[in-house]
Protein backbone atom coordinates (compact mmCIF):
# COMPACT_ATOMS: atom_id res chain seq x y z
CA UNK A 1 0.00 0.00 0.00
CA UNK A 2 1.41 3.56 -0.86
CA UNK A 3 0.30 6.45 1.62
CA UNK A 4 1.24 10.27 1.66
CA UNK A 5 1.64 12.68 4.31
CA UNK A 6 1.30 16.27 3.90
CA UNK A 7 1.89 17.73 7.20
CA UNK A 8 4.39 18.17 9.72
CA UNK A 9 7.55 17.13 8.08
CA UNK A 10 9.30 16.10 11.35
CA UNK A 11 6.63 14.13 12.43
CA UNK A 12 6.58 12.50 8.94
CA UNK A 13 9.98 11.44 9.38
CA UNK A 14 9.16 9.57 12.56
CA UNK A 15 5.92 7.63 11.35
CA UNK A 16 8.45 6.78 8.21
CA UNK A 17 10.49 5.12 10.30
CA UNK A 18 8.28 3.94 12.41
CA UNK A 19 6.09 2.73 9.98
CA UNK A 20 9.30 0.73 7.80
CA UNK A 21 9.91 -1.10 10.87
CA UNK A 22 5.92 -2.03 12.04
CA UNK A 23 4.32 -2.45 8.75
CA UNK A 24 7.07 -2.82 5.57
CA UNK A 25 4.32 -3.79 3.76
CA UNK A 26 3.02 0.20 3.73
CA UNK A 27 5.29 2.47 1.87
CA UNK A 28 5.10 6.73 3.28
CA UNK A 29 5.55 8.82 1.36
CA UNK A 30 6.73 12.82 2.64
CA UNK A 31 4.58 15.57 0.88
CA UNK A 32 5.98 17.00 -1.85
CA UNK A 33 7.35 13.33 -3.45
CA UNK A 34 4.67 11.70 -3.59
CA UNK A 35 6.07 8.75 -5.77
CA UNK A 36 3.92 7.05 -8.63
CA UNK A 37 0.66 9.17 -8.16
CA UNK A 38 -1.17 6.20 -9.42
CA UNK A 39 -0.13 3.89 -6.80
CA UNK A 40 -1.33 6.47 -4.01
CA UNK A 41 -4.39 4.97 -1.94
CA UNK A 42 -4.66 6.97 1.30
CA UNK A 43 -3.47 10.78 1.82
CA UNK A 44 -3.09 11.96 5.34
CA UNK A 45 -2.82 15.65 5.60
CA UNK A 46 -4.03 18.45 7.55
CA UNK A 47 -4.77 20.18 4.58
CA UNK A 48 -4.90 18.32 0.85
CA UNK A 49 -4.08 19.45 -2.25
CA UNK A 50 -6.65 22.02 -4.22
CA UNK A 51 -7.45 19.49 -6.68
CA UNK A 52 -7.00 16.30 -4.93
CA UNK A 53 -8.28 14.13 -7.76
CA UNK A 54 -5.61 15.36 -9.96
CA UNK A 55 -2.77 14.75 -7.87
CA UNK A 56 -4.06 11.56 -6.71
CA UNK A 57 -6.61 9.60 -9.62
CA UNK A 58 -6.69 6.83 -7.39
CA UNK A 59 -7.12 8.08 -4.02
CA UNK A 60 -9.23 6.12 -1.81
CA UNK A 61 -9.32 7.86 1.78
CA UNK A 62 -8.14 10.92 3.10
CA UNK A 63 -7.19 11.11 6.50
CA UNK A 64 -7.08 14.27 8.80
CA UNK A 65 -3.85 14.55 10.98
CA UNK A 66 -5.87 15.88 14.23
CA UNK A 67 -8.75 15.59 16.15
CA UNK A 68 -11.66 17.16 13.68
CA UNK A 69 -11.57 17.56 9.78
CA UNK A 70 -13.43 20.79 10.19
CA UNK A 71 -10.63 22.38 8.12
CA UNK A 72 -10.84 20.45 5.24
CA UNK A 73 -13.67 21.94 2.91
CA UNK A 74 -16.08 19.16 2.59
CA UNK A 75 -17.60 20.62 -0.46
CA UNK A 76 -14.27 20.67 -2.51
CA UNK A 77 -13.91 16.55 -1.77
CA UNK A 78 -15.51 13.75 -4.04
CA UNK A 79 -18.58 13.53 -2.45
CA UNK A 80 -17.89 9.51 -2.19
CA UNK A 81 -14.27 10.03 -0.89
CA UNK A 82 -14.22 9.24 3.04
CA UNK A 83 -12.76 11.39 5.25
CA UNK A 84 -11.51 9.95 8.67
CA UNK A 85 -10.25 12.29 11.66
CA UNK A 86 -7.59 11.00 14.26
CA UNK A 87 -9.15 9.71 17.27
CA UNK A 88 -6.20 8.20 18.97
CA UNK A 89 -5.23 7.94 23.19
CA UNK A 90 -3.04 11.21 22.94
CA UNK A 91 -5.38 13.12 21.73
CA UNK A 92 -7.85 12.24 24.33
CA UNK A 93 -5.26 12.65 27.56
CA UNK A 94 -4.31 16.24 26.17
CA UNK A 95 -7.82 17.18 26.28
CA UNK A 96 -8.33 15.65 29.26
CA UNK A 97 -5.45 17.16 30.96
CA UNK A 98 -6.36 20.97 29.23
CA UNK A 99 -9.57 21.03 30.42
CA UNK A 100 -8.70 19.75 34.04
CA UNK A 101 -6.71 22.42 34.11
CA UNK A 102 -8.83 24.84 32.47
CA UNK A 103 -11.68 24.77 34.75
CA UNK A 104 -10.02 23.88 37.78
CA UNK A 105 -8.06 27.50 37.10
CA UNK A 106 -11.80 29.09 36.68
CA UNK A 107 -12.92 26.77 39.44
CA UNK A 108 -10.32 28.39 41.98
CA UNK A 109 -10.42 31.81 40.20
CA UNK A 110 -6.54 31.84 39.06
CA UNK A 111 -6.74 34.22 36.65
CA UNK A 112 -7.79 36.77 39.79
CA UNK A 113 -4.93 36.06 42.03
CA UNK A 114 -2.41 35.88 39.00
CA UNK A 115 -3.46 39.60 38.40
CA UNK A 116 -3.09 40.43 41.98
CA UNK A 117 0.38 39.11 41.68
CA UNK A 118 1.11 41.51 38.76
CA UNK A 119 -0.61 43.77 40.92
CA UNK A 120 1.35 42.93 43.96
CA UNK A 121 -1.98 42.31 46.06
CA UNK A 122 -1.91 40.19 48.53
CA UNK A 123 -5.89 39.12 48.82
CA UNK A 124 -7.50 36.16 49.67
CA UNK A 125 -11.18 35.15 47.89
CA UNK A 126 -13.66 32.70 48.66
CA UNK A 127 -13.61 29.26 47.97
CA UNK A 128 -16.52 26.79 46.87
CA UNK A 129 -16.39 23.29 46.61
CA UNK A 130 -16.21 21.09 43.36
CA UNK A 131 -19.92 19.81 43.83
CA UNK A 132 -20.98 23.43 43.97
CA UNK A 133 -19.16 24.36 40.97
CA UNK A 134 -21.76 23.28 37.65
CA UNK A 135 -19.76 22.72 34.72
CA UNK A 136 -21.14 22.79 31.30
CA UNK A 137 -19.16 20.70 28.53
CA UNK A 138 -20.91 21.44 24.73
CA UNK A 139 -19.70 18.45 22.35
CA UNK A 140 -20.33 15.50 23.70
CA UNK A 141 -18.49 13.16 21.75
CA UNK A 142 -14.87 11.11 22.52
CA UNK A 143 -13.68 14.65 23.73
CA UNK A 144 -16.23 15.90 25.72
CA UNK A 145 -16.83 12.24 27.54
CA UNK A 146 -13.42 11.68 28.57
CA UNK A 147 -13.07 15.15 29.78
CA UNK A 148 -16.29 14.71 31.83
CA UNK A 149 -15.34 11.85 33.30
CA UNK A 150 -12.65 13.59 34.43
CA UNK A 151 -14.39 16.26 35.83
CA UNK A 152 -17.04 14.11 37.63
CA UNK A 153 -14.48 12.02 39.58
CA UNK A 154 -13.31 15.46 41.03
CA UNK A 155 -16.74 16.12 42.15
CA UNK A 156 -17.40 18.74 39.96
CA UNK A 157 -21.40 18.83 38.79
CA UNK A 158 -21.35 17.86 35.61
CA UNK A 159 -23.56 18.45 32.36
CA UNK A 160 -23.50 17.87 28.86
CA UNK A 161 -24.75 19.57 25.51
CA UNK A 162 -24.87 17.93 22.37
CA UNK A 163 -27.22 18.19 18.73
CA UNK A 164 -28.71 14.59 19.47
CA UNK A 165 -29.62 12.66 22.88
CA UNK A 166 -26.54 11.10 24.71
CA UNK A 167 -26.80 9.20 27.99
CA UNK A 168 -23.29 9.39 30.20
CA UNK A 169 -23.18 8.20 33.65
CA UNK A 170 -23.02 10.60 36.28
CA UNK A 171 -23.95 13.75 33.49
CA UNK A 172 -27.02 15.81 32.99
CA UNK A 173 -27.14 15.24 29.51
CA UNK A 174 -29.38 18.47 27.35
CA UNK A 175 -29.79 18.03 23.46
CA UNK A 176 -31.17 20.56 20.99
CA UNK A 177 -31.78 23.52 20.25
CA UNK A 178 -35.08 23.65 22.27
CA UNK A 179 -32.92 22.27 25.51
CA UNK A 180 -29.75 24.89 25.13
CA UNK A 181 -31.21 28.07 27.34
CA UNK A 182 -31.35 25.46 30.33
CA UNK A 183 -28.30 23.55 29.55
CA UNK A 184 -26.54 27.39 29.97
CA UNK A 185 -28.45 28.55 32.92
CA UNK A 186 -26.68 25.81 34.66
CA UNK A 187 -22.99 26.43 33.50
CA UNK A 188 -20.84 28.35 35.62
CA UNK A 189 -18.15 27.33 33.94
CA UNK A 190 -19.10 26.62 29.87
CA UNK A 191 -16.35 24.29 27.88
CA UNK A 192 -17.04 24.52 24.18
CA UNK A 193 -15.42 20.96 22.47
CA UNK A 194 -17.67 21.75 19.61
CA UNK A 195 -16.66 21.14 15.95
CA UNK A 196 -16.58 23.83 13.15
CA UNK A 197 -20.24 23.44 11.38
CA UNK A 198 -22.79 25.98 10.06
CA UNK A 199 -24.65 25.97 12.93
CA UNK A 200 -21.91 26.56 15.75
CA UNK A 201 -20.15 29.45 13.94
CA UNK A 202 -20.09 32.80 16.10
CA UNK A 203 -22.25 30.21 18.27
CA UNK A 204 -20.62 31.86 21.30
CA UNK A 205 -21.92 35.18 21.32
CA UNK A 206 -23.48 38.30 23.41
CA UNK A 207 -26.88 36.32 23.14
CA UNK A 208 -25.46 32.67 24.48
CA UNK A 209 -23.38 34.63 27.26
CA UNK A 210 -26.23 36.09 28.29
CA UNK A 211 -27.72 33.12 28.80
CA UNK A 212 -25.13 31.97 31.58
CA UNK A 213 -25.16 32.29 35.20
CA UNK A 214 -23.77 35.92 35.91
CA UNK A 215 -20.14 35.86 36.48
CA UNK A 216 -19.66 32.35 34.70
CA UNK A 217 -15.98 30.73 33.10
CA UNK A 218 -15.28 30.40 29.43
CA UNK A 219 -12.97 27.43 27.71
CA UNK A 220 -12.72 27.58 24.21
CA UNK A 221 -11.44 24.65 23.15
CA UNK A 222 -13.30 24.25 19.73
CA UNK A 223 -12.81 26.04 16.52
CA UNK A 224 -11.50 29.83 16.29
CA UNK A 225 -14.70 30.83 14.36
CA UNK A 226 -16.99 29.72 16.98
CA UNK A 227 -16.32 32.61 19.41
CA UNK A 228 -17.34 36.53 18.41
CA UNK A 229 -14.11 37.92 20.21
CA UNK A 230 -15.71 41.11 20.44
CA UNK A 231 -18.85 39.92 22.32
CA UNK A 232 -16.20 38.28 24.89
CA UNK A 233 -14.75 40.87 25.75
CA UNK A 234 -17.98 43.28 26.48
CA UNK A 235 -19.17 40.24 28.43
CA UNK A 236 -16.13 40.14 30.50
CA UNK A 237 -16.33 44.30 30.58
CA UNK A 238 -19.76 43.61 32.63
CA UNK A 239 -18.51 40.92 34.45
CA UNK A 240 -21.31 39.08 32.81
CA UNK A 241 -18.19 36.73 32.25
CA UNK A 242 -15.63 36.90 34.82
CA UNK A 243 -12.71 35.11 32.97
CA UNK A 244 -12.16 33.20 29.89
CA UNK A 245 -9.36 30.47 28.82
CA UNK A 246 -8.92 30.53 25.10
CA UNK A 247 -7.00 28.16 23.19
CA UNK A 248 -8.29 28.59 19.36
CA UNK A 249 -8.67 31.61 17.84
CA UNK A 250 -9.79 33.41 13.86
CA UNK A 251 -6.50 34.40 12.97
CA UNK A 252 -4.19 31.95 14.66
CA UNK A 253 -1.77 33.83 15.30
CA UNK A 254 -3.34 36.92 16.36
CA UNK A 255 -2.49 39.98 15.33
CA UNK A 256 0.15 41.69 17.80
CA UNK A 257 -2.13 44.43 18.63
CA UNK A 258 -5.17 41.97 19.63
CA UNK A 259 -6.51 43.14 23.26
CA UNK A 260 -6.68 38.87 24.45
CA UNK A 261 -2.75 39.23 24.31
CA UNK A 262 -2.82 41.69 27.69
CA UNK A 263 -6.70 41.15 28.74
CA UNK A 264 -6.41 40.57 32.72
CA UNK A 265 -9.51 37.66 32.53
CA UNK A 266 -8.10 35.89 29.57
CA UNK A 267 -5.19 33.00 29.20
CA UNK A 268 -4.59 32.14 25.70
CA UNK A 269 -2.82 29.31 24.72
CA UNK A 270 -1.55 28.89 20.85
CA UNK A 271 -3.97 25.66 20.03
CA UNK A 272 -2.31 23.32 22.10
CA UNK A 273 -5.35 21.94 24.38
CA UNK A 274 -4.63 18.17 22.27
CA UNK A 275 -1.70 17.76 20.57
CA UNK A 276 -1.24 14.82 17.85
CA UNK A 277 1.19 11.99 20.03
CA UNK A 278 3.65 10.18 17.39
CA UNK A 279 3.57 6.97 18.12
CA UNK A 280 -0.37 6.56 19.72
CA UNK A 281 -1.25 8.57 16.07
CA UNK A 282 1.27 6.84 14.09
CA UNK A 283 -0.18 2.96 15.70
CA UNK A 284 -4.32 4.37 15.55
CA UNK A 285 -3.79 5.47 11.74
CA UNK A 286 -2.19 2.06 11.18
CA UNK A 287 -5.01 0.08 12.98
CA UNK A 288 -7.26 2.18 10.80
CA UNK A 289 -5.39 1.12 7.46
CA UNK A 290 -5.46 -2.70 8.54
CA UNK A 291 -9.16 -2.15 9.00
CA UNK A 292 -9.74 -0.60 5.60
CA UNK A 293 -7.85 -3.09 3.99
CA UNK A 294 -9.92 -5.98 5.33
CA UNK A 295 -13.28 -3.71 4.39
CA UNK A 296 -14.32 -3.24 8.04
CA UNK A 297 -15.59 0.13 8.95
CA UNK A 298 -12.32 2.86 9.85
CA UNK A 299 -12.89 4.33 13.32
CA UNK A 300 -13.43 8.10 12.81
CA UNK A 301 -15.20 8.37 9.81
CA UNK A 302 -17.13 11.40 8.96
CA UNK A 303 -20.49 11.45 8.68
CA UNK A 304 -20.90 14.54 5.64
CA UNK A 305 -24.30 15.88 6.03
CA UNK A 306 -23.57 16.79 9.95
CA UNK A 307 -19.39 17.80 8.57
CA UNK A 308 -17.77 15.94 12.10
Amino acid sequence: MHIVYKSEPERGLLWQAWLAQHAPDIQLHLWPDIGEADQVEILVAWQPPANILATFPNLKVLFSVGAGADQFDLSALPPDLPVVRMIEPGLTQGMVEYITFSVIGLHRDMPRYFQQQRNQQWRAHNAIPASQRRVGIMGLGELGQAALKQLVSMGFDCAGWSRTAREIEGVRCWHGDDQLADFLAQSDILVCLLPLTSTTRGLLNAELFRQLPYGAGLVQAGRGPQLNENDLLAALASGQLRAAVIDVTDPEPLPTEHPFWSHPAIWLTPHIASQTQTDSAIAALLQNLRRYQRGEPMIGLIDRSRGY
